[in-house]
C-alpha cells in the first residue's frame, strides 16, 4: 500500500514538473517572438509668438544728466513702438543698469599707474512678446530709423515661440504610434507571421528644428528659437508580441 502510494506521489511529481517546464519553454518562446519597431510623427508649424528686445544707452560725467538723457529716450522708444501699432501692454521696459566707467593711465615702462573716472553709463533694455508675429519683424528690421533719430540702440535676434506645442505633441504621438504600429504590421506579414499584444511603448525625445535645415538634433532635445518656421519631430518605439 505505501509503495503504491509512494508511486502515485512520484508520478504527480513528475507530471507538475514537466507542466511547469513546459510553461517555461513557452513563456520563453513567446518572450522571443517579439517585434521593435521605432516611428517617426513630423510636423511642420509656424511660430505663432515672438520676442523681441533691444538696448540703449546714455553716457555722462554727471548721472542726473545721464538719467534724464535715457529718459528722453525711453519715451523717444515708445511713442516709435506705439506708432507703429504695438500695444503699449505689449512692451516691457527693464530696470536702468548703472556703471562707473574708467579708463587706466600708464606710465612710460607700461605699468598702471591709475584708474581715471570718465563718467556714468546707463543702459536699459525694452521687450516686446506679441503674437503679431510679422509686425514685430517688420519693426526688428526697421529699427534704423531709431538710430537716426539720435537713439544709441542696439537690436537683439527676435526669438520666435509656439502656444501650442502642448497639442502639437499629443498629434504628434498619435502619428509615431500609428507608423510604428504599421512598421510592426508589415513586418510580422512580411514574416509569416501576426502581431499580438503591445508588451511596452517609449517615446523618444521631443525635436524642434528650423524647417529645410541640416540643424542637427540633440540627445537632451533641440529646440529652435531663431527660425519662424519649424518641424517638430518625435519618435516612438513599440515593442510587440508575434502570433
Amino acid at each position: 500500500m505505501k509503495s503504491h502510494l509512494s508511486s502515485i506521489i512520484i508520478a504527480v511529481a513528475i507530471l507538475v514538473t514537466a507542466l511547469v517546464f513546459s510553461n517555461a519553454f513557452k513563456n520563453r518562446n513567446r518572450a522571443n517572438n517579439t517585434i521593435t519597431v521605432t516611428g517617426l510623427g513630423k510636423k511642420d508649424f509656424v511660430s505663432d509668438l515672438i520676442v523681441w528686445s533691444g538696448s540703449f544707452i546714455k553716457k555722462s560725467t554727471n548721472l542726473k544728466e545721464a538719467y534724464s538723457e535715457l529718459d528722453k529716450d525711453r519715451e523717444s522708444i515708445l511713442q516709435y513702438l506705439v506708432g507703429k501699432g504695438i500695444k503699449q501692454e505689449n512692451i516691457i521696459f527693464s530696470a536702468v543698469d548703472i556703471n562707473k566707467e574708467f579708463d587706466d593711465v600708464y606710465g612710460s615702462n607700461g605699468e598702471r599707474l591709475k584708474s581715471v573716472f570718465t563718467g556714468y553709463r546707463l543702459s536699459q533694455t525694452v521687450q516686446i512678446e506679441s503674437s503679431e508675429v510679422n509686425k514685430v519683424e517688420d519693426i526688428s528690421r526697421q529699427v534704423s530709423e531709431l538710430i537716426n533719430s539720435g537713439v544709441e540702440f542696439y537690436s537683439n535676434t527676435p526669438q520666435y515661440y509656439y502656444t501650442k506645442l502642448a497639442e502639437l505633441k499629443i498629434e504628434m504621438i498619435a502619428e509615431a504610434t500609428k507608423d510604428a504600429n504599421t512598421r510592426a504590421k508589415k513586418i510580422a506579414e512580411n514574416a509569416g507571421s501576426g502581431v499580438g499584444k503591445l508588451k511596452n511603448a517609449d517615446m523618444g525625445v521631443f525635436q524642434i528644428t528650423a524647417q529645410n535645415s541640416a540643424e542637427e538634433y540633440s540627445w537632451g532635445g533641440s529646440f529652435n528659437t531663431s527660425s519662424k518656421r519649424k518641424t517638430a519631430t518625435i519618435t516612438v518605439k513599440l515593442n510587440y508580441e508575434t502570433d
